[in-house]
């Protein structure tokens, strides 16, 4: 498969997929990531590993109409030929005509077990900090097809992790370290033909 980023942060998650790639745990390629700021992590990350950057973003093209604006993304992913796409950490929805064209090959990883916490403004420590204040015994990892709402999408992976004496910096550390496990093992099902994507 040919795999496209899409991050805004620090791009951890990225990492780990180009980290395992490197070492063989997973065989797609990485061509393409797209960002909608080009002086976060992530797009440093791609940079030194050879991996082309786009940047997209409405403060770059403000005058686009919705449709020409879509049309950079599905270009880009068109040129570099992309089978899937994985979001690590993109603070924006996804345009609609891209989420319709890449039907179940678009995932994303949220740091809790969906339905719960996920939705609009439920991202990063946000996420955690509801967490630990409803309380809950367990948290975890979701990895989730992504459709035209927030977290809504078919969720196709989960994994727990228990909430004992942890803030949500503590609680957020121990969710990053599966999150970046849980990504690779994933994409590597997905390989294997074992999760069914488009």
């Amino acid at each position: 498969m040919n795999i496209c980023i899409f991050a805004s942060g620090t791009g951890t998650n990225f990492n780990s997929i180009l980290k395992a790639k490197k070492r063989g745990k997973i065989k797609s390629e990485i061509p393409l990531l797209i960002t909608n700021n080009s002086k976060c992590k992530a797009a440093e990350i791609a940079k030194r590993n050879n991996v082309n950057v786009e940047h997209i973003s409405r403060k770059v093209y403000p005058d686009h109409s919705d449709r020409a604006y879509s049309n950079l993304f599905l270009s880009a992913l068109k040129k570099n030929d992309i089978d899937l796409i994985v979001l690590a950490g993109y603070m924006k929805l996804i345009e609609v005509p891209v989420v319709r064209r890449y039907k179940n090959r678009i995932i994303n990883i949220h740091p809790a077990l969906l339905p719960s916490f996920g939705g609009q403004g439920m991202y990063g420590m946000n996420v955690h900090r509801a967490v630990i204040e409803a309380g809950v015994k367990v948290s975890g990892v979701s990895i989730h097809f992504v459709n035209e709402k927030y977290d809504e999408g078919k969720i196709i992976y989960q994994k727990c992790v228990p909430v004992s004496d942890d803030d949500e910096f503590s609680l957020q550390k121990k969710v990053l370290k599966l999150e970046h496990k849980s990504y690779v093992e994933v994409i590597k099902m997905m390989e294997e033909g074992k999760i069914k994507i488009g």
